[in-house]
C-alpha cells in the first residue's frame, strides 16, 4: 500500500518542531483525513480545528506545503508524494497548540465596523445586479486565508493599523449596499489602513468561495476614498455641500 510522509508542526506559543508521520494512502483522501489517521493511529493528542469537512465552515485553515489552505479541500493525490507533505498551523495569528491558532483578533477588528444601516421606512426594492454584488461578499466564510497570506498582518505585523482583506470584504459589503447610509470611507482611510494594500491579490488566489476580494472590493473601495478625499474637485463640492 502507498503511503504519504506527514510533516506536522507540534507545539504551542512557547515553540515546538516537526513530527513525521506515515499514513497509508486511500482513494479519495484529503490532508484532513491524513491529520486524523494520526490523531487515531499515533498522537491522539493532536490538536487539529476542524467541523464540516465540506470546505464551508472554514475552521480547518493550514498552511500545506507552505500554502495556507482548508486541509478538507486539498486531495493527497494532487500533492507530489515522493517528498514529505508538511502541515503547519497559519502564521499570522498565534499559536494556541499545534495546527490550532487564536483567531480572535478578527472578531474584535468586526466589532469596529459600523454595521448594516439603512434609512428609516426603507423601500426594500433592489435591482438584481446590486444583489448578485452583495451576495459575492457574504459567500466568506471567514477561514481566515486572506488575512494569513497577506503580507501586510504575515510579514510586518500591522495588526494595528490594518483590518486586512477579510473585514475590507465586510466593509465592501455594507458600503456598496444601495440601501446603506453610512459612510465608512473615513475609517477606511485611516484606522482600517485601506492604503497599505498594494493589490498583489494574493488574498484572491488563497479564497476558497472564489471571491474577487482586490477586483471586487478593495479596488473599489480604493476609488471611493480616493475621489473624497484626494480628487480636487470632490473636494471643493464637499466644502460647498457642507456650507
Amino acid at each position: 500500500m502507498s503511503v504519504a510522509r506527514m510533516r506536522v508542526y507540534r507545539g504551542d506559543s512557547e515553540g515546538g518542531r516537526e513530527m513525521e508521520y506515515e499514513v497509508p494512502l486511500e482513494e479519495g483522501m484529503v490532508v484532513l483525513d491524513a491529520l486524523h489517521f494520526i490523531q487515531a493511529n499515533y498522537d491522539g493528542d493532536l490538536a487539529v480545528r476542524w467541523n464540516c469537512k465540506a470546505a464551508k465552515c472554514g475552521s480547518c485553515s493550514a498552511e500545506v506545503n507552505g500554502m495556507p489552505s482548508l486541509t478538507c479541500k486539498i486531495r493527497l493525490d494532487t500533492l507530489p508524494l515522493h517528498q514529505p507533505i508538511t502541515v503547519y498551523p497559519i502564521k499570522t495569528f498565534p499559536i494556541i497548540k499545534d495546527l490550532v491558532t487564536d483567531v480572535s483578533w478578527n472578531y474584535e477588528v468586526r466589532k469596529k465596523i459600523q454595521p448594516f444601516t439603512p434609512a428609516p421606512d426603507t423601500d426594500w426594492t433592489m435591482y438584481q445586479e446590486d444583489v448578485e454584488r452583495s451576495q459575492e461578499f457574504r459567500k466568506c466564510i471567514e477561514c481566515f486565508l486572506c488575512q494569513d497570506v497577506c503580507h501586510i498582518l504575515r510579514n510586518h505585523d500591522k495588526k494595528n493599523e490594518f483590518f486586512g482583506p477579510r473585514m475590507m470584504i465586510k466593509m465592501a459589503e455594507f458600503e456598496m449596499h444601495p440601501l446603506d447610509t453610512a459612510d465608512r470611507k473615513e475609517q477606511l482611510r485611516g484606522e482600517a489602513g485601506l492604503g497599505y494594500c498594494n493589490i498583489t491579490k494574493c488574498c484572491t488566489e488563497v479564497c476558497p468561495e472564489g471571491i474577487h476580494i482586490t477586483d471586487n472590493a478593495i479596488i473599489p473601495l480604493k476609488e471611493r476614498v480616493v475621489d473624497t478625499y484626494f480628487d480636487p474637485l470632490s473636494w471643493i463640492f464637499s466644502k460647498f455641500k457642507k456650507n
